[in-house]
């Protein structure tokens, strides 16, 4: 796992929530500011700011624009190296990733032995959602990983409250990283309830631990809490929330988010708005087949012959997954990557009944891991056709992020005396990669002649005209399953 995150993470060029987070940290680690991203708590960019303390970053102490023009004039504008940059940040995330694994290995192995830790860790280890997310430097999965810690915290109290301390440590650094983990919340109060004697007691020790974890984060950047609420917010009672002011008004800016009419794509359908069956079906298409059997045995067998585990495992994955299904944001499993790291917890259970046959799963999801090297971001499985077919189910990050835009730099040199026409879907700078490419939306479609490069997510999105334009064209390559390039007479 992590030869193949190291390799992604060196590979890849900046996705489209990069640039936002990398440059925010450095915010954080230079000028001790919370002014940009504050939709997300500090904690994840100031894990990743462990490893941009060791790049000498330009960073213009004057500079006024957005948190999207930060991001591009941090890893674009300043005369800083964006590759060494990234890999900086990448590789804190790389390696709580790793450190999460080791988490899923001992609450397996707490509930069903070794060799259900060893199932569970295989599981996670060759997870491809897992490896593409856990190699960038983004905070979905620092964020599910605390909160998993926290569960199996909680497990471990019913036998020693010393873990219950631990456990709200855990939970308030998943809080401190990542807003959708607040739904998690009642479940684990509940699951802490379960574990301890002194129940009342208990909770409030594990309320004010975790809360004040959130406003350690936020302490660590700026002792002095400097905020200016940003304007045109939409109303929310969170007010009686007992966070820092600017945590609240990143809720605010989080449901403002939801406010809005996003677009979706799904098995070959473009539509505006979500759907609340969208996350399920994504994770049916990018999930190993061997996981997916592996989970619903794992659940069944939960259910059945470890009952007093199964709320644990459980109970926060599908309230979890519910919040996440109620959003408005069909972009992705990532929203949903807690799945595989609690459901490999689950099918570690089926080794209580089918040693055999779950090792011979376990080794098919490693096959269909190994083959998809070091493509993770587009995987998808067997049943749907593999990575190069993914484009063709989903969209955005399940697929094309804007990872792929150094791989396409090296991909043209095939082809240096045809004219480029670029239409990219992410967060790169194609000149700063040597690609001279013009939009051809812009111009008639009679000059657009040579190669046309289309993100495969813009074309899962495209209007009249790039359609157009793709219909009279004739695919000749790909790159990174994410990049198509058509020729065009």
């Amino acid at each position: 796992m992590a030869i193949a995150m190291i390799t992604t993470a060196v590979q890849q060029t900046p996705t489209i929530d990069e640039p936002v987070y990398v440059s925010a940290a450095v915010v954080q680690l230079e000028q001790h500011s919370l002014r940009y991203n504050p939709e997300h708590p500090p904690l994840g960019k100031l894990i990743m700011a462990t490893g941009l303390a060791f790049a000498d970053v330009r960073l213009d102490p004057n500079f006024a624009g957005d948190q999207t023009e930060l991001g591009r004039h941090v890893l674009y504008e300043s005369g800083n190296d964006p590759g060494r940059l990234l890999l900086l940040a990448r590789l804190p995330m790389i390696v709580l990733t790793l450190l999460f694994g080791l988490v899923v290995l001992q609450f397996a192995r707490d509930l069903t032995g070794r060799a259900g830790g060893l199932v569970a860790l295989a599981l996670y280890a060759f997870s491809p959602d897992l490896i593409a997310h856990g190699s960038l430097a983004t905070l979905d999965v620092p964020a599910a990983g605390f909160l998993l810690t926290s569960v199996w915290m909680l497990w471990r109290a019913r036998n020693n409250a010393i873990y219950l301390p631990l456990a709200a440590l855990a939970l308030g650094a998943a809080l401190a990283t990542k807003m959708n983990t607040l739904a998690a919340v009642p479940v684990l109060l509940v699951l802490a309830a379960l574990s301890t004697r002194h129940r009342t007691r208990n909770l409030v020790t594990m309320t004010l631990i975790a809360v004040a974890v959130v406003w350690v984060s936020y302490l660590a950047v700026d002792p002095l809490l400097r905020w200016e609420t940003p304007p045109n917010l939409p109303a929310a009672f969170v007010d009686w929330l007992p966070f820092p002011e600017p945590y609240r008004d990143g809720m605010r800016v989080q449901f403002g988010f939801e406010n809005r009419v996003w677009g979706g794509y799904l098995f070959g359908t473009h539509y505006e708005g979500s759907r609340w069956y969208y996350l399920p079906a994504a994770l049916l298409v990018k999930t190993p087949l061997g996981a997916l059997v592996l989970w619903l045995a794992g659940v069944v067998v939960l259910v059945t012959r470890l009952r007093t585990a199964a709320p644990y495992v459980l109970a926060p994955t599908a309230v979890l997954l519910a919040a996440a299904m109620s959003g408005s944001r069909d972009l992705g499993v990532r929203y949903a990557i807690f799945v595989p790291m609690f459901l490999a917890v689950a099918a570690a259970a089926v080794v209580l009944v089918r040693r055999r046959w779950t090792v011979a799963a376990a080794g098919l999801v490693a096959v269909s891991s190994l083959l998809a090297f070091p493509y993770y971001l587009p995987y998808s499985n067997e049943a749907f056709g593999g990575p190069a077919k993914t484009h063709l189910h989903l969209h955005d990050s399940n697929v094309d992020w804007g990872q792929d835009l150094g791989r396409l730099a090296d991909r043209l040199k095939r082809y240096p005396d045809e004219r480029t026409w670029l239409v990219y879907k992410g967060s790169g700078v194609p000149e700063h990669y040597g690609i001279d490419a013009a939009d051809p939306r812009t111009v008639p479609p009679d000059q657009v002649r040579g190669l046309l490069v289309v993100s495969d997510s813009a074309i899962a999105k495209a209007d009249e005209r790039l359609r157009a334009l793709i219909r009279t064209s004739t695919p000749i390559d790909e790159v990174g399953h994410s990049i198509t390039i058509f020729r065009r007479p």
